[in-house]
């Protein structure tokens, strides 16, 4: 029998914990209320708020160098949803679980699509994987796949990227995340247009085989594998061709895939204008393209980016609905409490850019006041919105402190001795 954290050990948990967030969440209605703002009305912004977990993401990461696995780690897709399971149960942010193909690649949907049903989860944007050769593949992807010269490749790669729309369909899916590590290592190793010629030409068949519900999300990222010119580089470029597909397909921000200090939430802002933000995939750097734990290097470039959003939501109204994913490597943290901690500091954002004074902030901006219109947004910032988020779990039958009530329950320990791993095996999705 598969350990689950019992309704009875997260309702003790926080009744030891109620005191302090009832105080806590007192003292922050009073400094709202002075302020003009409504407490409730937040914590109820709070608890309809959600952001997809990574299905790679509950497993140890590595890096090029080595990988050091974890204790209990998930051995299988089912292992990984009871993770992801957990995650939603103590958080209740996190109900959509992204998968991985051929990483997650299932004979049964249906009782994949089950046993996610009954931990109240569902199936957001799945991903294709055309980065690495699986096994038993016929042709390698080592110089290229959507974009390869060799046609017989490409067509490999559409073919896979089809599949997955076709697995993703069976669970319930909506989406899919093309992310390719195709470019060059050399200058003069391709030719940089006809790459992306290629490219096109295949993602127009991908295109051409999704759902009429379905969206394409077209992933950029600077640099690596290909460290001399990756293909989509840039959000630029993802905007071209996004463009250049139609209506179905949208440009998706990793905030871990652009060069130090660039200006995330002014490319939010363009996509935006344009019809053509798709969603997120929420990390954090500090070098380059680090997936380091949301919030943990830059939490005031994420408002920056969740003001933008805001701004967005206002404009477009209902029909403004980017999708929300985490995606991470966690090579030194348990991967659970990261995604968990994660998951609140996206939320964190979100509620704090719901304080901005939107109307003080356009005073400002149209008077040319530069010092007020940031101290406005720093306003905003500085609230600790800590309560609030506490106070939409538990309402929302999760846990006050949920890395507290996990590392209660033992739940790590539970499952290393639920999941003897093989020797050498490795699981996690990422390596």
């Amino acid at each position: 029998m598969t350990y689950r954290i019992s309704s009875d050990f997260l309702a003790q948990h926080n009744a030891r914990e109620q005191r302090r967030l009832d105080a806590d969440y007192d003292a922050l209605a009073g400094m709202l209320q002075r302020r003009g703002g409504d407490i409730e009305a937040l914590v109820s912004l709070a608890a309809g708020f959600s952001v997809a977990l990574p299905s790679w993401g509950v497993g140890t990461g590595g890096t090029r160098f080595a990988r050091f696995p974890g204790k209990g780690e998930p051995r299988n897709v089912f292992d990984k949803i009871d993770d992801c399971g957990a995650i939603h149960q103590l958080t209740r942010a996190t109900p959509g679980v992204s998968l991985h193909f051929p990483w997650d690649r299932t004979t049964d949907p249906r009782a994949l699509r089950e046993a996610a049903q009954q931990h109240g989860l569902h199936f957001d944007a799945v991903n294709s994987n055309t980065f690495q050769d699986a096994a038993g593949q016929e042709h390698s992807y080592k110089f290229g796949s959507l974009t390869a010269n060799d046609p017989a490749v490409r067509a490999q790669a559409v073919a896979h990227n089809i599949d997955c729309v076709e697995l993703g369909h069976a669970l319930g899916s909506k989406g899919l995340t093309v992310w390719v590590g195709d470019g060059a290592n050399f200058p003069g190793q391709h030719n940089l247009r006809g790459a992306l010629e290629r490219y096109l030409e295949s993602m127009r068949a991908i295109y051409a085989a999704l759902p009429a519900d379905w969206l394409m999300y077209i992933e950029h990222k600077l640099f690596e594998p290909a460290f001399y010119a990756t293909t989509i580089a840039d959000w630029g470029t993802s905007f071209a061709c996004a463009t250049e597909l139609g209506p179905k397909a949208k440009c998706l921000v990793d905030l871990g895939h652009h060069a130090p200090n660039t200006n995330i939430e002014m490319i939010v802002a363009r996509l935006a204008q344009f019809g053509k933000l798709g969603g997120f995939h929420f990390n954090d750097s500090k070098y380059g393209d680090d997936d380091l734990d949301s919030g943990s290097i830059n939490p005031f470039q994420l408002f920056l980016v969740f003001n933008e959003l805001r701004d967005a939501a206002v404009r477009e109204g209902d029909a403004f609905k980017p999708a929300y994913m985490l995606d991470q490597s966690h090579n030194v943290t348990d991967p659970i409490e990261s995604l968990m901690t994660s998951a609140v500091e996206v939320q964190r954002a979100y509620i704090q850019a719901a304080l901005v004074d939107a109307q003080a902030l356009s005073h400002h901006q149209k008077n040319n006041d530069a010092l007020m219109a940031a101290q406005t947004l720093k306003q905003a910032f500085r609230t600790d919105v800590g309560p609030i988020l506490a106070m939409a779990r538990l309402r929302n039958g999760g846990a006050i402190d949920p890395v507290g009530c996990y590392r209660a329950s033992a739940y790590r320990d539970h499952k290393r001795a639920e999941r003897p791993q093989a020797e050498g095996a490795s699981s996690s999705g990422i390596v």
